[in-house]
């Protein structure tokens, strides 16, 4: 057959497979050059989930007449001039296949006008074929009507689904936008109803933004996470663990101010996470990752969903420090983790938190009646618990010397640290303590097996990953890659324990192994950290192996069900578990604790009604 060029119709139909997968493509594609032209409200109007229409509406700088027949020509753009704006592309926008792509299987209008034009242009494309620019009434911005969609391409648009289905990929997306961009107002309206509205305006991120697109539940457990270095920039918002999902449902990860899916940096945030989460649960997270434009190649994919980093290992291995810092740092009974354990509590326990800091620190005669009860009576019981004297009003409860060793957190003002005090055990699992605004239950065995392990992992890193010689050096059968692998990356191999040399093609040699972990499958786990140095750069695979024989050694030297503590015992964990790390979640990211408010026992009782 001979060799022809194709028709632009078809060219930018062949365009069209890639970049307009489905109506929320469309919609992402004409609201990132709607946000790319300045505008900070974006009006979204759909029926029949995309299908039938799609309208974007903004109040962006608008298109002059004479470029709307070039704003639907292939590869026409003001957003790039040369190959330096490319490698370092600041728009949403860049590759000027869009518009002709969505105009080739639809019948497509767009109406737009500049703030000192007298009137607005209009286009219409039916199918690739354009019409004539005219005149049309319409305020300053742009309105793009994108209608019957695939109409003459039958074979893609039996491949859509179900109106609710389609409709919901493009709420997804456009709430994907609105945690971004919390300055840009978003209306959403379908099939003639309104549907949402993200109210705009904020110059920074507001509370309400990310309450209104992941929930008040999500907003109440985040922790802020803002942390620089490196010429990296990475903020945003991780869930305390106690917050997982069945699915990666609430996953967001955006590279200067674009939102892709990165293996890399997904498999980062796993890691952090790997020591606190409950088996097969998933966390929840919204992360912003700044560097410069130069070091990240956003002309991967098509649709822009994937970038390349050109230090993908620096990148990897500074949001898995990040957030592995971040979470280190939570420990039981924090403000963010009592927020976790009692939805709609903390609000009101903050609301009377004033005045019963007050209550606490005057004399006892000055107190107020009714709030003095509660700290009177919790001063008074852990007097007689511990030998305090009443008057002794300023003073932090008293410890036997069985507990007085304990490590005590930072009170609060009211002189009672987080946890509280002990009472006494429940069936010999659980620990109750008397919080100021409560009652807190503690799983004694996971506490106590956080604590035990946090102190083996801490006295093994100070002796660092001890190498064993083989008496009998082994031979690896190993794929060429990885062979090439193991001999680039020695000097990282030798830092993990193991002493390891290419003898050959697909061939290593293995003299010395990780001390702690040479009675395990050794070749196994070196197969594994070669492929985690492949594909990520890094591997902590030797370290989780660790941590696994180091988890099941404090499970075992963990207190059991059923041993009776004494109070002064009780009150000591309390205190280990208030100064160590990650002490929310045992060892397999069971939670450790909860906290059960005075409005929420009272509400059981009906009190009040």
């Amino acid at each position: 057959m001979r060799i022809r060029p194709l028709p632009d119709t078809l060219i930018n139909q062949i365009a069209a497979g890639e970049v307009v997968e489905r109506p929320a493509s469309v919609v992402k594609e004409l609201v990132e050059n709607a946000l790319d032209a300045g505008a900070d409200r974006v009006d979204v109007d759909l029926e029949e989930g995309g299908v039938r229409l799609i309208r974007i509406r903004d109040n962006g700088g608008g298109i002059v007449p004479e470029e709307l027949p070039l704003a639907v020509a292939r590869h026409a753009t003001s957003k790039i001039a040369s190959l330096d704006d490319l490698e370092a592309v600041s728009t949403l926008g860049f590759r000027g296949e869009a518009l002709p792509s969505i105009a080739s299987v639809s019948r497509f209008l767009l109406v737009s006008r500049t703030a000192d034009a007298e009137h607005a242009s209009a286009l219409s494309v039916d199918g690739g074929r354009l019409g004539e620019v005219e005149p049309k009434a319409h305020p300053p911005g742009t309105t793009v009507e994108v209608r019957d969609l695939f109409y003459n391409v039958p074979a893609r648009r039996k491949f859509l689904r179900a109106e609710r289905t389609e409709l919901g990929h493009i709420e997804e997306w456009l709430r994907q936008l609105a945690l971004a961009r919390p300055d840009v107002e978003l209306r959403i309206g379908h099939n003639g109803k309104p549907l949402r509205r993200y109210r705009g305006g904020e110059a920074l991120f507001s509370d309400e933004r990310l309450n209104e697109t992941l929930g008040a539940e999500f907003s109440r457990q985040a922790l802020r996470i803002d942390h620089a270095a490196a010429g990296l920039r990475l903020s945003g918002w991780i869930a305390q663990p106690s917050y997982s999902r069945a699915s990666a449902d609430q996953q967001y990860v955006y590279v200067n101010g674009r939102a892709v899916r990165d293996r890399s940096i997904a498999h980062a945030v796993r890691q952090a996470y790997a020591d606190v989460l409950y088996h097969g649960r998933q966390p929840a997270y919204v992360l912003f990752l700044e560097l410069d434009p130069t070091r990240v190649d956003v002309n991967v994919h098509p649709a822009k969903h994937e970038v390349r980093f050109r230090d993908a290992r620096l990148i990897h291995e500074f949001v898995f420090r990040t957030l592995h810092e971040a979470l280190a740092a939570t420990r039981a009974g924090q403000g963010a983790a009592v927020a976790a354990a009692i939805p709609g509590a903390v609000a009101e326990a903050a609301a009377g938190a004033a005045p019963l800091r007050e209550a606490w620190r005057a004399p006892m005669p000055q107190r107020q009646p009714g709030l003095s009860l509660r700290v009177e009576e919790l001063r008074a019981g852990y007097a007689a618990l511990y030998g305090a004297q009443p008057g002794q009003a300023g003073d932090a409860p008293h410890l036997p010397p069985a507990a007085a060793n304990a490590p005590l957190p930072e009170t609060g003002e009211d002189g009672v640290p987080p946890l509280g005090y002990a009472l006494a055990q429940l069936h010999g699992v659980f620990i109750l303590s008397q919080t100021v605004d409560g009652l807190v239950v503690v799983d004694m065995h996971a506490a106590h097996e956080r604590i035990g392990y946090e102190k083996l992992k801490a006295a093994h890193d100070s002796e660092g990953l001890r190498m064993q010689p083989l008496l009998v050096p082994q031979t690896v059968a190993v794929a060429e890659r990885e062979a090439d692998v193991a001999e680039r990356e020695a000097a990282t191999l030798a830092e993990l324990g193991f002493d390891v040399s290419r003898a050959g093609p697909q061939t290593l040699l293995l003299r010395g192994v990780p001390a702690l972990l040479a009675s395990g499958d050794t070749e196994a786990l070196l197969r594994d950290v070669l492929a985690d140095l492949r594909e990520h750069g890094e591997s902590r695979r030797i370290r989780s192996a660790r941590d696994e024989l180091l988890s099941t050694m404090a499970c075992h030297g963990a207190v059991r069900a059923n041993r009776r503590l004494t109070v002064p015992e009780m009150n000591a964990l309390l205190r280990q578990m208030e100064e160590t790390e990650r002490s929310g979640q045992c060892n397999h990211g069971r939670p450790t604790w909860t906290r059960f408010g005075m409005a929420d026992i009272d509400r059981w009782f009906l009190r009040g009604r």
